[in-house]
């Protein structure tokens, strides 16, 4: 019989209750010690035997910026999936490399950032317009999609073990935060009670209430007045109060230091500290908490208050398992063999090929042959590695470009033309002079009996503040257009007069309104990761169907869009958009035809606080086993106030056989038919209400492009006007 093991303090007793362990850990530590564990690189205390630890990790789509790992397609392609149980999926595999690679790293005594189980993903802020460089981050525009798949992300990294986090998810920026990202250190998001809450907190919600997300990211601006990462509002009384969140609060980095450099709500380090301190921030990324311990000389924050904050820290790390032997954390035993391995790779393939949404397809141009004669490939997108991972990536151990997977898959006897055409950016002549380029690409389509454009962004171009080296606006963009001589470039090779098929490799919405007239197919792929161009190759050649939906609504231009920096929801995405669209949001092609039929509800009538189910026949009636994203969209059709065109309430990815048929039902609870007043108040008004069953929105530019209408039927829901909890 093995000897109970000795700890030389509570704390390290594995066997106590945690929160007996906290206190007794927070005990011990010195006001200094615990204002240092409240930063984010916090220090080790040798005499505790507590080792150093930092917070910051980033797993947006793949282990980030700690070597080797698996790369996803970015954020905004994981959401084009619409597909919450492969979100799920891909969410474990990251968790799997994420773990291996820190406990390997701790094994070689690396503490260092990127090395932690503490993950500042996903990002769930709504992606309200176009402009925003960090759009692509996100799960797009939809408040219950970006709901749902950050549900799925938040438990996949998590884990479902009972006792210990597999690592903790950290929803961000919460909240009401989406550009201008010049202005992010300063601006104020002004927003109305009924906007916030219907369509900036719902995603937060669910993954605070539903997922169990252990900690959220507080965002670098300011919301009605005050600084988010010390609102009394948002951290306080609905994170804390109405929520129930039990997790610890991390500020974005240097967001408190802003309070007093550029919102100017406080006038010191000290008050600044003292202000996000007494909010709720538990977890400063920067050094503003340096200043803690002269916070408290000068009597703005008690060590009480610290108390709270390090014993949230504490109890996160232990939940990790940080300081209990390896052998009883069963996380700690996944080999680092599991890191890049082989079932990741297909998985990133099968992901990349899922997020693939075909936009136009004129006369049936694709698929294309793989014995075409001869074919060119064009643009500054078709052979370099790096645009395909988007940002905030890890570094694959292989990245295939579309020119090479395109040379892979076309036969021996065919003759794969390349020319780069121009660069991304710039339309000035240099060097040997773009123009020449540009006439090489036309050279190679004149040759060639069908033309891949490979044309679009680049992380360069859109991101975040600081990062995007060549955007004209701090990481935003200042217009949807093609950039640099890419349009000129496509009208060039379109004028040839071959075939044509654009792909889009980009993260976010392009007025393509030309490209639409003129080309034959577009094919969006954003940024694919580190399988993308084996996955856009598949598509091309008709080994895989493309089945992805957009999760942002393409505009045809500018002017149909508010002002960038007003946050009031009228006129944007397609639940508020006065506009028709170039390409609506959920909207998206196949190489099979599916027919829906026999809608139905299983009660006409419900009372106030039941629910109802909603359901329909799905037959793909096309030639070849294809997926079909069915999607249920609500209206609320005797609403007293303004409520959405009609809202997301549940979407299926279905593969189908040729002739297979199923039968899809989604069940629709009071949350689902509420709506938000103007005060902020959640509603279930009775009233007649319209559900529909399709493969898009029911809107008109969706059917017009599909040349599908969604079945539509109505039901009533009777009773009293009842007030909802959020």
């Amino acid at each position: 019989m093995t000897a109970p093991r000795e700890y030389e303090f509570p704390f390290q007793n594995p066997d106590l209750p945690r929160d007996e362990r906290v206190r007794d850990l927070v005990s011990r530590l010195t006001l200094s010690e615990k204002a240092q564990q409240m930063l984010h690189e916090a220090p080790a205390i040798p005499r505790l035997g507590i080792p150093a630890y930092n917070w910051w990790n980033e797993c947006l789509h793949g282990v980030a910026r700690a070597g080797i790992a698996s790369v996803f397609p970015q954020a905004i392609g994981l959401a084009a999936m619409f597909d919450a149980e492969l979100l799920h999926t891909i969410a474990v595999a990251i968790s799997d490399e994420a773990r291996a690679k820190h406990h390997e790293y701790a094994r070689q005594g690396d503490y260092g950032y990127y090395k932690g189980l503490t993950f500042w993903t996903p990002n769930i802020n709504i992606f309200r317009d176009p402009r925003w460089g960090r759009g692509h981050e996100t799960y797009g525009e939809c408040p219950y999609l970006s709901g749902r798949l950050g549900v799925a992300m938040c438990r996949g990294l998590q884990g479902d073990d009972p006792h210990y986090l597999k690592l903790v998810a950290t929803p961000k920026h919460y909240a009401v935060h989406s550009g201008p990202e010049a202005l992010r250190h300063s601006f104020d998001a002004q927003v109305s009670p009924k906007d916030l809450r219907e369509t900036y907190l719902p995603a937060f919600f669910e993954c605070v209430t539903e997922a169990k997300a252990y900690s959220v990211m507080s965002a670098y601006n300011r919301t009605n007045g005050e600084a988010c990462s010390g609102s009394p509002t948002l951290l306080q009384k609905i994170l804390r109060e109405e929520w129930k969140f039990e997790g610890y609060v991390v500020s974005d980095c240097w967001a408190i230091r802003d309070f007093h450099e550029h919102h100017k709500v406080t006038e010191s380090w000290e008050a600044s500290a003292a202000v996000a301190v007494k909010a709720g921030c538990d977890l400063n990324c920067g050094c503003s908490y340096e200043h803690i311990p002269s916070a408290i000389d000068q009597g703005l924050l008690n060590e009480a208050d610290l108390d709270v904050c390090v014993g949230r820290l504490m109890l996160a790390r232990m939940r990790l398992g940080m300081f209990d032997p390896s052998e009883r954390v069963p996380y700690a035993q996944i080999p680092y063999e599991v890191n890049d391995c082989e079932k990741h790779r297909a998985l990133s393939l099968s992901a990349a090929q899922n997020s693939l949404v075909l936009l136009k397809n004129r006369n049936h141009v694709l698929p294309l042959s793989p014995s075409i004669k001869n074919l060119a490939v064009i643009g500054p997108n078709a052979n370099d590695a790096q645009v395909l991972v988007g940002n905030y990536f890890g570094t694959p151990s292989h990245a295939e470009t579309p020119l090479a997977a395109i040379r892979k898959a076309v036969s021996k006897q065919t003759k794969v033309w390349y020319a780069q055409g121009c660069k991304l950016t710039g339309i000035k002549p240099e060097g040997l002079g773009r123009a020449a380029i540009l006439s090489e690409a036309v050279s190679v389509a004149e040759r060639a009996d069908a033309v891949i454009l490979c044309l679009g962004l680049s992380a360069e171009i859109e991101g975040e503040q600081g990062d995007a080296g060549n955007s004209e606006a701090a990481g935003d963009k200042v217009h949807l257009n093609l950039t640099g001589l890419q349009q000129q470039l496509m009208e060039a090779v379109v004028a040839v007069g071959k075939p044509t098929v654009l792909v889009l490799i980009s993260g976010s919405a392009l007025a393509v309104t030309w490209a639409d007239r003129h080309v034959d197919a577009i094919l969006q792929a954003w940024y694919p990761g580190q399988e993308g161009g084996t996955a856009i190759a598949n598509a091309l050649f008709g080994v895989e169907s493309p089945g992805g939906r957009l999760p942002v609504t393409f505009p045809r231009s500018l002017d149909d869009l508010p002002a960038f920096a007003d946050y009031g929801m009228k006129g944007r995405t397609y639940r508020y958009l006065e506009t028709e669209p170039l390409y609506p949001f959920g909207y998206g092609l196949s190489y099979s035809r599916f027919e829906y039929s026999d809608i139905a509800v299983s009660r006409e009538s419900i009372g106030v606080g039941e629910s109802v189910e909603v359901s329909a026949t799905l037959k793909n009636v096309g030639a070849r086993e294809s997926d079909e994203v069915a999607q249920l969209y609500v209206k609320d059709l005797e609403a007293s106030v303004a409520v959405p065109h009609h809202n997301l309430r549940g979407f299926q990815r279905v593969r189908l056989g040729a002739g297979e048929a199923r039968r899809i039902r989604f069940q629709l609870s009071p949350r689902d038919l509420s709506l938000i007043d103007e005060r902020g108040q959640r509603v279930l008004e009775p009233g007649r209400f319209r559900a529909t069953i399709g493969g898009s929105q029911p809107d008109a530019r969706s059917v017009e492009l599909t040349q599908s209408e969604p079945l539509r039927i109505e039901f009533e829901v009777v009773g009293a006007r009842t007030e909802l909890p959020y």
